[in-house]
């Protein structure tokens, strides 16, 4: 990308709270939204008509917050139920219970939630184990919030555009940008629309107009590199070589030591590339087959290596979440430590 992705912002601009009085989101810079919906149209990943509306938020987790404000009754009897099938992102009970709403509440595993009222979170591909997944539950007072960070070309296969109520996504796991901290909800209905935007409103009076400036020129520049004829200097055929390249020396060394698990996935025609491709998520679930070892992160702890138990995602210690988004000297250093294990 090089200076290609620089700007300028001179410092008189962006001085306002507002970005645009005449859209709904009234803090949505209108060059962000217009990148946002050439990236979607160009990946194939999500609708993204006019008949969409873009909320910007400060990353994804901000937005899951207001999704959760929007779906919640305000006068209900009780808080709402919020479920995600395990193994679950490992943020979802803590930002739910973080504030004590009284709008909703944590109630833990979709699979066995039993009820009519809730709202269910999907992660497609899954945080922590890369599965892709569709919700659980159905009920005409159930709600579901679509989290798709991961449903980009570096990592799986864009089998079809998703279609759903309210698509979360972020600049950190699409582009890498995660200092940008931006994030953007695809939401069809309008009310619930507008109650995400209140939210923000209210949490933190709009989103940054800065972050989305920048955000727009990086998008800009990786978009223009598509309608480059022969360019080879593609962001999303360079992050699949990558993460191909990674899981292949992943699965190397898990196969060396033989005390080791991870999941297998079959491979799907993308529509982006128009090949049959494999899954390479950004992270892997590891699981410890080693006789005696229940705590797979204090074992492995103790061989210096960092992970995150799968208690923190709702299962046994038996599994763990390792990044596989670090960089190249740190994965270098995984995989070397990984393969002295036996």
């Amino acid at each position: 990308m090089g200076e290609r992705g620089d700007i300028v912002l001179p410092g008189w601009q962006t001085m306002s709270y507002f970005s645009d009085v005449s859209n709904l989101c009234w803090f949505l810079e209108p060059e962000f939204a217009h990148q946002v919906r050439r990236l979607h149209s160009l990946v194939g990943n999500a609708v993204v008509d006019d008949g969409r509306f873009i909320i910007v938020g400060t990353g994804s987790t901000q937005l899951f917050q207001a999704a959760l404000y929007a779906l919640s009754p305000p006068d209900a009897a009780e808080p709402m139920s919020v479920v995600s099938a395990i193994p679950y992102y490992s943020s979802y009970p803590t930002v739910t219970d973080y504030l004590r709403s009284g709008l909703y509440r944590w109630a833990g595993d979709a699979s066995t939630f039993e009820g009519d009222a809730y709202i269910e979170l999907v992660c497609s591909p899954n945080n922590p184990d890369g599965s892709t997944r569709e919700a659980v539950l159905s009920s005409k007072n159930g709600k579901t919030i679509h989290d798709l960070a991961y449903y980009w070309p570096q990592y799986t296969a864009i089998t079809g555009a998703a279609d759903h109520d309210i698509m979360l996504f972020t600049v950190s796991k699409s582009t890498g940008h995660a200092g940008a901290r931006l994030g953007w909800a695809l939401v069809k209905d309008k009310d619930v629309a507008q109650r995400m935007t209140k939210f923000i409103e209210l949490n933190t009076i709009g989103v940054s107009k800065d972050s989305q400036l920048r955000v727009a020129k990086i998008l800009k520049v990786v978009l223009d590199m598509y309608e480059l004829p022969g360019n080879k200097h593609r962001l999303f055929e360079y992050g699949r070589r990558q993460m191909s390249m990674r899981w292949r020396k992943l699965r190397a060394a898990v196969k060396a030591s033989g005390i080791f698990s991870l999941p297998e996935f079959q491979s799907s025609l993308c529509r982006f590339t128009g090949e049959e491709t494999e899954t390479y998520p950004a992270f892997a679930w590891l699981k410890c087959e080693k006789e005696g070892v229940e705590d797979c992160e204090s074992f492995l702890r103790n061989h210096k290596l960092l992970t995150r138990s799968g208690r923190h995602f709702g299962v046994e210690a038996k599994y763990v979440r390792i990044s596989m988004l670090d960089r190249d000297e740190t994965f270098d250093l995984f995989i070397q430590r990984l393969l002295s294990l036996r």
